[in-house]
């Protein structure tokens, strides 16, 4: 009975292969809304099963989930269509729930879990503007977003940054307490937490450049971001931010 609770809730804490359901569905999601609702709530039935059966979690688990979210940020660096990099991300990120479940702290696993998505919520609301003014968001198709769309360019970097984990926003702190528990009781845990965050900020990378780096269209283009929706994103990061030093001082 563990052993499908376990496996149950390992498609809502993506472990390879069972996360390909939420690849699949994400993939199927057309409407902006329903993509950012499965962003924002999937992993939560596994933590709710989790939390319900209370199974004890072996060993060949946490290495598992340390190596789907290394399979999946190393998947991302080939990546350039906007909305699957997205989805593997989110794969990567939501992995390490599993290590988050196994070393319990003082902020519960459901928030650790809403900060880890909720910039990919974002990012894929981003996504959804580039598909409606370019036809699709594809790296590579038109590059020099910086020239062209600057505010949109400038919300997107943030964003980015935000979802792989720079620091003041939640998932840098998640990964962080991870770091920490883990260094003195398995420090080759630790270093794969370190190796996951590099993939993810190297893919993170070669998707801006793709995206925003480049000479750009002279000529006339698409509208960018109104200034009340880069107020919006703004104060949606300023929120995140927030978040991320409550969960700082989760680890005091």
């Amino acid at each position: 009975m563990d052993a499908a609770f376990l496996l149950l809730a390992g498609v809502f804490l993506p472990l390879f292969p069972l996360s390909m359901l939420f690849n699949a569905l994400l993939r199927r999601a057309h409407r902006p809304w329903l993509r950012a609702l499965l962003l924002l709530t999937w992993p939560q039935p596994g933590l709710a099963l989790v939390a319900a059966a209370q199974p004890p979690l072996p060993d060949w688990l946490m290495a598992w989930a340390l190596l789907s979210s290394a399979l999946y940020a190393f998947r991302a660096l080939s990546l350039r269509e906007l909305g699957l990099w997205t989805g593997f991300l989110a794969c990567s990120l939501w992995a390490l729930l599993w290590l988050v479940l196994a070393r319990p702290g003082e902020v519960p696993p459901g928030l650790h879990a809403l900060g880890l998505s909720a910039p990919l919520v974002l990012l894929t609301l981003l996504g959804t503007g580039l598909e409606r003014r370019f036809g699709a968001a594809y790296a590579g198709l038109y590059g020099g977003l910086a020239q062209q769309l600057p505010r949109l360019a400038g919300v997107l970097v943030v964003v980015v940054l935000a979802g792989i984990a720079m620091p003041l926003f939640p998932p840098f702190f998640t990964l962080l307490s991870l770091t920490l528990a883990t260094a003195s009781a398995a420090p080759a845990a630790a270093l794969a937490l370190a190796g996951i965050w590099l993939l993810w900020s190297w893919a993170g990378a070669r998707l801006l450049q793709g995206l925003v780096v480049g000479p750009g269209d002279s000529g006339g283009g698409p509208a960018d971001l109104s200034p009340a929706a880069t107020w919006a994103y703004a104060a949606a990061l300023a929120a995140l931010a927030g978040g991320g030093l409550y969960l700082l001082g989760g680890l005091a």
